[in-house]
């Protein structure tokens, strides 16, 4: 690529005081030449550096950048890190619960905060908000595979000004061809930079309860053959030994310690196995005197200005360089773990997989203890892009010359299955798009419903539905085309030709049908006849046999011998035939009786053969005595007796016959051929319908969504000729996961004039997630609070209802029986200290400062929104005092 030349004020050579990678540099290129930019690269390789250069552009121009994370613990570093980088005034940050210097040139901000900011610009007008921003750096946007908020980078992408260039960086990922694409057609010229090449290369290796192994062959392409064989031997000499035993904890990091493979990140997938962890390493020390000596003064300080910071179990191991890291650590402990770690002087942290999501905590090892984790629907193995993920975290560049990732054998996955996770390609990315009581009310404040339609329609998961069904589409147009020819040569006949001949063909089925009937029941009524004429039949009687038990080809003249008892009313009748055989028949099989034709004199002798049972259906040749009679038998002449009726109906259908012969279809000798057409040009347009139908419900899910909670707004009055009323405007200044949840509660009128602790108990009722059920706490909740939620329940019910109504499935608060949860934030409010708090809950103190958080989050958006009473405002302010002290402030 050749590269324009930068001005002096954003040349990267002076920004950067090193050589950057291809791949920066064709970045930097990009966004000189005026285009967005999808960066992939492998984590740790430097992608972040493209978003720096951003910046500079921007304060070089004297424009801004908005640089937006998908957590707030990413949020923090980065404003950390930048105010070291580009100075303290220059940099602001916005969260769910912070904002400082938000005029800030260089603002750092959830990816949600952004999204919420872009919710009232019209399409294609900048917000005042955005007024002098140059860019927008998207970091980790791989996120938009997160199952719960992956839409908010894709709304982000769709709601951005085109004028404002984006700067997408992403771990790499199968498709991100299709990524790239997708913002071209959305937002604008964007070009994908690429980059498989890692700075600090990784070496896999396989830990067992014999030690540590390379993983892969020479070439990094498939496992290691060595492990293969050990497997072989071991199966062969462990038979009946059940499953393979795991490494354990102390044996791996002995291994790699010795091999001088520390600092590690030991990943374990549940907070009770990294506390367990560390548990287990007793009075292990893995730092230097000089190292505990650093750890010791920056330990000591922490705990001296936050004496209930310090995590139960976890303090003294801290010391010797040992720490876990998860979501049930409290944030201020972990900021710590974070800010040691990152000096080098923890080395070993035992952390659950979100320390992978995004945290600058690069180690030179990661151990994946366990290539399966548990789930929502079960245990699962991890998919290709949760394995580099982690595995990513290995490397420090510029301070190690490889980076090492350890799998453990366990006893349900071995090397088999970390050798095909090691050598696989990314997962692609997926949309996680997903409208919302809030997306459907804040569109159509500032759009029409057919604008609010083409932006759900400009979503990455239409596109991706629209690139799936590709096929399909593809199918609609060839049987359109084929529809049309096939058409076309229907419609080179004359219609009204096509039209009589189709008439009389239906005529002549009908009337054919008809004298089949007809027929029938002339049968059926000369069948009784001759039923009647034999009964009264004597010897030597001429008749014509032919049904059931005579098959024969044609009718056969013969002559009445006698006559014996049958197994019902009718007798069996023995009779010889002209061919010269015996026969005996039923009534049912003579075909014609000729009563006007003289009787044969046959003599009282005349006996069928004694080998021949009298049962219906036997035959038997006749002999020289009975050749000579057979020979005296005429040949029948056919019965040429029609009944008026079948005549009659014979005659029309001669008659149409005669017309559809006569008709110049039948003579030009194509009628086959068009009605073959007709047939299939309908059996065409069927498949059509069929999958236009099936197309149109894939292609407009989206949409459909959209729709539903329309008209679930409506039933809640919240719109009125789509615009939103004052309820649906309350609704749209929410943020939460329900919005119209949250809207229909705050109006009720219920909550208004709640004491603010008692508030803030049924706050956290409204948007706590369900908890574990073994979760406890041993306070009780005020008689206040349960009341106050008792009277939601109506609403509760009413919304889940009308939900399920629509397949809406989204969460209505906590359910009934964990409301006593909410306790725990009553007795906070109340002023009880921290320690106490934790020692009434099963709760890890991490999820009790969440609920405090979201509960919070809630508590300080009341104030700003619309139409509320007075007293719920200053209450809620009340409350968010109440509730907003260390450690959830931190």
């Amino acid at each position: 690529m050749n590269y324009p030349a930068p001005s002096s004020e954003v040349d990267p050579s002076v920004i950067f005081p090193f050589e950057l990678d291809t791949f920066q540099l064709e970045a930097i290129a990009s966004l000189n030449g005026g285009s967005s930019v999808v960066v992939c690269a492998p984590t740790g390789s430097g992608k972040t550096l493209i978003g720096e250069y951003a910046i500079h552009r921007a304060l070089a121009r004297g424009k801004r950048v908005f640089y937006t994370t998908p957590l707030k613990a990413l949020s923090n570093q980065k404003l950390r890190d930048f105010r070291e980088g580009f100075g303290y005034d220059q940099v602001g940050l916005l969260t769910g619960d912070a904002s400082i210097n938000r005029d800030a040139p260089i603002l750092v901000m959830t990816t949600e905060i952004f999204r919420n900011m872009l919710y009232g610009t019209p399409i294609g007008q900048v917000g005042i908000s955005l007024v002098d921003v140059d860019a927008v750096v998207l970091d980790e946007c791989h996120y938009m595979n997160d199952r719960q908020r992956g839409t908010v980078w894709e709304e982000s992408i769709i709601y951005c000004p085109h004028e404002i260039q984006l700067v997408a960086l992403s771990a790499t990922v199968d498709n991100s061809d299709q990524l790239t694409d997708w913002l071209n057609r959305v937002h604008g010229p964007t070009d994908l930079i690429y980059s498989d090449f890692r700075p600090v290369p990784l070496a896999f290796n396989f830990g067992n309860t014999k030690g540590l192994f390379p993983l892969l062959n020479e070439t990094n392409t498939k496992i290691n053959s060595r492990l293969i064989q050990n497997r072989k031997r071991k199966g062969e000499g462990d038979k009946g030994r059940g499953r393979p035993e795991a490494p354990s904890i102390s044996t791996i990091l002995s291994q790699l310690q010795q091999r001088d493979m520390l600092p590690a990140i030991y990943f374990i997938f549940s907070r009770r196995g990294c506390d367990k962890a560390v548990a287990e390493m007793g009075d292990i020390w893995l730092v230097n005197p000089d190292e505990a000596y650093q750890l010791r003064v920056q330990i000591d300080d922490f705990l001296t200005r936050n004496p209930d910071a310090g995590r139960a179990g976890q303090i003294a191991p801290l010391y010797r360089g040992i720490a876990a890291h998860h979501a049930g650590i409290l944030p201020a402990w972990k900021a710590l773990v974070e800010e040691l770690f990152q000096q080098g002087l923890i080395k070993v942290v035992f952390a659950t997989e979100t320390l992978a999501a995004g945290i600058n905590m690069p180690a030179r090892t990661t151990v994946i203890s366990s290539l399966s984790k548990r789930t929502d629907t079960g245990h699962r193995l991890l998919n290709a892009s949760e394995f580099l993920q982690m595995a990513g975290r290995a490397g420090r560049r510029g301070m190690d010359k490889q980076g090492y990732v350890v799998t453990l054998q366990t006893p349900f996955e071995g090397a088999k299955e970390a050798s095909y996770l090691a050598t696989s390609k990314a997962d692609p990315l997926v949309s996680q798009f997903t409208p919302s009581f809030g997306m459907v009310l804040n569109l159509l404040q500032t759009h029409t419903l057919e604008q609010a339609k083409e932006l759900i329609e400009r979503s990455f998961g239409q596109y991706l539905a629209n690139f799936h069904l590709r096929p399909q589409y593809e199918r609609v147009d060839e049987l359109e085309r084929l529809l049309g020819d096939t058409q076309a040569q229907i419609d080179a006949i004359d219609e009204h030709d096509i039209e009589v001949y189709e008439k009389l063909r239906q005529r002549l089925k009908a009337e054919r049908q008809l004298l089949k009937t007809l027929q029938e029941q002339a049968q059926s009524t000369r069948q009784e006849e001759l039923g009647m004429m034999i009964g009264f039949a004597i010897t030597g009687t001429l008749l014509s046999l032919k049904g059931k038990n005579i098959t024969v080809a044609a009718p056969i003249p013969a002559v009445l011998v006698g006559k014996s008892q049958g197994s019902g009313t009718s007798p069996y009748l023995v009779c010889l035939g002209r061919d010269n055989r015996w026969y005996v028949a039923t009534t049912a099989d003579v075909v014609d009786l000729y009563g006007e034709l003289p009787r044969l004199d046959l003599s009282p002798n005349l006996l069928p053969p004694a080998s021949m049972p009298i049962k219906p259906g036997q035959s038997r040749r006749g002999n020289e005595e009975t050749s000579a009679i057979a020979s005296q038998i005429p040949e029948a002449e056919l019965s040429t007796y029609l009944a008026p009726e079948v005549s009659q109906q014979l005659a029309r259908v001669t008659a149409v016959q005669a017309q559809i012969e006569a008709h110049p279809l039948h003579q030009a000798g194509n009628v086959a051929v068009v009605f073959k057409r007709k047939a299939r040009a309908g059996e065409i347009a069927g498949e059509l319908a069929e999958l236009q139908a099936s197309v149109e419900q894939q292609s407009q899910r989206y949409w459909g969504e959209f729709v539903n909670l329309i008209e679930i707004l409506q039933y809640f009055q919240c719109l009125d000729n789509l615009v939103p009323t004052q309820l649906g405007q309350i609704a749209a200044a929410i943020r939460g996961e329900n919005e119209l949840w949250l809207a229909l509660v705050l109006s009720s009128r219920e909550l208004d004039n709640l004491d603010p602790h008692h508030l803030g108990a049924v706050v956290a009722a409204l948007v706590t997630e369900t908890p574990r059920p073994d979760s406890f706490v041993k306070f009780d909740l005020s008689k206040e609070a349960d009341d106050a939620w008792s009277s939601l329940r109506n609403i509760r019910r009413s919304l889940l209802k009308v939900q399920y109504r629509h397949g809406v499935a989204l969460p209505v608060g906590l359910e009934n029986r964990y409301i006593n949860l909410t306790a725990i934030v009553e007795q906070w409010a109340l002023g009880v200290e921290w320690v106490e708090l934790c020692e009434n809950t099963s709760l890890d103190e991490g999820d009790v400062v969440r609920i405090l958080r979201r509960t919070l989050d809630l508590l300080s958006q009341i104030p700003h929104v619309p139409y509320l009473q007075d007293a719920l405002y200053k209450n809620a302010r009340r409350a968010m005092q109440l509730i907003d002290r260390f450690p959830v402030n931190e």
